[in-house]
């Protein structure tokens, strides 16, 4: 199990499906196991009756049917599908318009969806963001955000664990539009989170996990930004210099003979 979930992690996110499938069928025991385990890209479907487009995952699905958060209603219609306490839809509505603000804000478009469920001690959630770039400036990628938390009430306090995984591929194709001049770059993150903050009422658990999503997101971000991009630009540097070489050895040598001073001094 542990070496399939590793390979899972090193495979292209934009491949996941066919490569979960793929896997699966050499490893037909550990299906239920891998479906759990595995995060996938999410889905759009779109609300017919509320107008608005929402995320599908496991956290929404009952059987084969998937609740909106919009009319709280199941597609496939589900009778006796899972939904939440009536407390607990009052601040997932809350918690959708809240996140939809949210991605207006930091991904100027895309789909976002929060989903909430009741738990013995208290509730836990799942906040969805999705953003497409469909390839009209020579490039197409995907941002897929998977906020899982985790909330234990304890009076005016409460212990958040947030979950995060982050599926990013971008794929830059070539100047005569062939795939031998694409330069693809994906991967995945997943990083956690804990804290105890106060809650002076409901509205409160929305601003505690906004506030644990944003921080998050902005390390995550920045993260991906370093380990692909960061690396991709010093390996190509390693590979050709896009200076005089011997401008590069001389800018080294000074580097290195000041801080040869420096730590000089310091002893």
């Amino acid at each position: 199990m542990d070496c399939a979930l590793d390979l899972m992690r090193r495979l292209p996110p934009q491949n996941i499906e066919e490569n979960l499938v793929t896997l699966l069928g050499i490893l037909p025991d550990l299906t239920e196991d891998l479906l759990s385990s595995v995060d996938q890209p999410l889905k759009i479907r779109r609300d017919a009756g509320a107008g608005k487009e929402y995320l599908v995952c496991d956290y929404n699905r009952d059987g084969d049917s998937y609740r909106s958060p919009w009319s709280n209603e199941y597609d496939p219609p589900l009778e006796d599908g899972s939904v939440p306490s009536d407390r607990l839809r009052k601040l997932e509505v809350a918690a959708n318009d809240a996140f939809d603000t949210y991605k207006e804000l930091y991904y100027e478009g895309g789909v976002s969806s929060v989903y909430l469920w009741d738990m013995d001690d208290s509730f836990a959630g799942v906040v969805l963001i999705k953003k497409v770039n469909d390839g009209t400036v020579r490039a197409k990628g995907s941002w897929d955000s998977i906020h899982v938390v985790e909330v234990l009430e304890k009076g005016r306090q409460a212990h958040y664990k947030l979950t995060s995984t982050v599926m990013l591929y971008t794929v830059a194709k070539g100047s005569k539009g062939d795939r031998q001049n694409e330069i693809n770059l994906s991967g995945s993150l997943t990083r956690q989170d804990e804290r105890d903050l106060p809650v002076e009422d409901s509205n409160a658990h929305i601003v505690n996990i906004g506030r644990m999503v944003e921080d998050m997101e902005f390390k995550m971000r920045n993260a991906l930004q370093e380990v692909y991009f960061g690396k991709t630009h010093d390996i190509v540097n390693g590979l050709r210099s896009a200076a005089d070489l011997n401008e590069a050895k001389n800018r080294e040598r000074l580097q290195r003979d000041l801080f040869g001073q420096l730590k000089s001094r310091n002893e």
